[in-house]
């Protein structure tokens, strides 16, 4: 049986995968799914002081204090920056990586590095204008339920309700943060799984490496939207249990 330790994305939490969970647990698999601090039901801890590093504890807690090892750490979105810098402190623990729809940053790359420069200025003019200096609230300055349905492209009405209700602001530190190594990320067996209906040029690069890399990369195309764990969660869990 494998350990999973799933790794939300910015805005998110860990209540994004619910639908996920059971189809992973039916097989006798272990899920764990960390919410990073400031966010979900950790909002209450949220401070302009988090960054990257923060949420990189997060997770190497869980799993030293899970005491968890043969893991598949899997992250969505902004944690491919997440597991990246989760392998250089824990890669003993670690089985594989599994960039879902994500980042994959390299050795000095912060996550705005891996946006066009337009979207990288419009977030640092909206953290100034909108955020207090230290949050983001979003993709765009629109209500939660028209993000769920025009940027993640959720159709189900309970869903968008359900998502609209739990997405929080994002630690601007966290997305400005760069990571000084990713060597030990690079030593592990990685997947990049690439939600192929959600339109990204920064996702298409990043599974772009994975597909042609001459090694220690596999590639799968997931026919969903980016928020795949909730609109198409067992096909997702398909592809994980191939892989577990």
């Amino acid at each position: 049986m494998a350990t999973f330790v799933l790794v939300h994305g910015a805005w998110f939490g860990g209540w994004c995968w619910k639908k996920l969970l059971p189809l992973l647990r039916a097989g006798g698999h272990e899920v764990f799914t960390p919410t990073l601090t400031g966010l979900g039901e950790r909002v209450h801890l949220a401070r302009p002081e988090i960054d990257l590093s923060t949420h990189i504890a997060d997770v190497t807690g869980a799993l030293t204090y899970e005491d968890l090892s043969g893991v598949i750490l899997v992250g969505h979105s902004y944690a491919g920056m997440v597991i990246t810098g989760v392998a250089e402190r824990c890669r003993d623990r670690l089985a594989q990586l599994v960039y879902l729809d994500a980042f994959v940053p390299q050795a000095g790359d912060a996550m705005l590095d891996l946006l066009p420069p337009e979207a990288r200025r419009e977030f640092e003019v909206r953290v100034r204008d909108e955020g207090s200096g230290w949050y983001l609230r979003g993709r765009r300055p629109v209500p939660w339920e028209v993000a769920v349905r025009e940027d993640f492209r959720v159709e189900d009405e309970a869903d968008v309700q359900w998502m609209a209700e739990r997405l929080v602001a994002q630690p601007f530190r966290t997305m400005q943060e760069a990571l000084p190594s990713a060597s030990a990320a690079a030593a592990l067996p990685r997947t990049y799984i690439r939600c192929s209906a959600h339109a990204s040029a920064a996702f298409d690069s990043a599974a772009a490496l994975a597909q042609w890399a001459a090694s220690g990369w596999r590639f799968r195309a997931l026919p969903a939207k980016h928020a795949a764990m909730v609109t198409a969660s067992q096909e997702l869990a398909g592809l994980l249990l191939e892989l577990a």
